[in-house]
């Protein structure tokens, strides 16, 4: 057991350096080939949060624990809303952008159904990958269009993160850039050899617990494939700086359903087969949360610090729940 545990936690830790080396090299790379920077927020850095979520995805499917990577999925959007965004709005209470509350937030609650309605059968096919992975690019290209639409302040808070620095030279701007490269590449080789350990581990601890794979994938895998998420929100939180962190958490929330969980409905030829659990309940519970942010958001464009503590507690008690009646 203690050595599952060890790969367990040595894999999420190098999923966390990876995924952020991954993030800053790809982020630097899309700005200097004039991908604009609130593009990068919206999208590059979106996916880039969801990359250890891609490769448990990937690796799992791969190595036939489908059940773990579709509960990672369920596991993490709910731990994204519920914990991330409740803390949040609990150290400081959250107001909330336009762009979010007309946009994100829609997105987010249409994602959660049709991910609902795919897997109301008990099986996702490649067909159903398919459909998720067309949605995120259609998705992505709305982000696009509406960016160039954004107010000069928002464009400007996303250039003041994301913009490139200016280089000195010529030679030093190209190797800047050659190392940008090799920071995206060597984070993707990163993440997806830190998702193998995470998963063996995962697995392993699974069966010395008795224990489904898709519980794990809803605990355990979900909370930690969210640290780099829960992290970068809550600092940002108390630096006062967060409009960013908040839309990318709900954008990294989006694209867990549309690209992660489509790339890896595709990975296995017959598919990933359900259990009835996470049918009836886990997916069901995160289309529940992604709905009660509707009333939450729009009373008063802010999430107060009342309500960041109901869902706090509201996750607790789902964590009890999911420990006591699938364990």
């Amino acid at each position: 057991m203690l050595m599952n545990a060890l790969w367990f936690a040595v894999g999420l830790l190098v999923l966390i350096v990876g995924a952020e080396v991954m993030v800053r090299g790809g982020a630097a790379v899309a700005a200097r080939l004039g991908i604009s920077p609130i593009v990068i927020g919206l999208t590059v850095v979106s996916i880039g949060t969801s990359a250890p979520e891609l490769a448990v995805g990937v690796v799992s499917a791969a190595d036939g624990s489908g059940a773990l990577a579709v509960g990672n999925i369920a596991g993490t959007n709910v731990v994204n809303i519920l914990l991330i965004l409740g803390l949040s709005a609990l150290l400081v209470p959250l107001a909330l952008e336009m762009r979010t509350i007309r946009f994100e937030l829609p997105m987010m609650a249409v994602a959660a159904l049709l991910f609902w309605a795919l897997a109301a059968d008990g099986h996702l096919s490649r067909l159903d990958g398919a459909v998720l992975v067309a949605a995120a690019v259609g998705y992505t290209a709305a982000v696009m269009w509406s960016a160039r639409r954004e107010s000069l302040a928002i464009a400007a808070e996303f250039a003041s993160e994301f913009a490139p620095e200016p280089a000195s030279a010529t030679t030093h701007g190209k190797r800047r850039t050659v190392t940008h490269v090799a920071m995206t590449i060597g984070g993707i080789i990163i993440v997806v050899i830190g998702a193998d350990w995470l998963v063996d581990g995962a697995v392993g601890m699974a069966r010395q617990f008795g224990v489904s794979d898709a519980l794990i994938g809803l605990t355990v895998v979900a909370i930690g494939t969210s640290a780099p998420e829960l992290v970068t929100t809550v600092m940002t939180t108390l630096r006062g700086d967060r409009d960013i962190a908040i839309g990318n958490l709900i954008g990294s929330s989006i694209y867990n359903i549309l690209l992660i969980l489509g790339v890896t409905c595709l990975v296995p030829a017959n598919g990933l087969a359900l259990p009835d659990s996470l049918v009836r309940v886990d997916i069901p519970v995160m289309v529940v949360v992604a709905l009660m942010c509707i009333p939450i958001f729009l009373s008063g464009r802010r999430v107060s610090r009342g309500e960041g503590g109901l869902m706090v507690a509201a996750y607790v008690a789902y964590l009890v729940f999911v420990l006591t009646t699938q364990s």
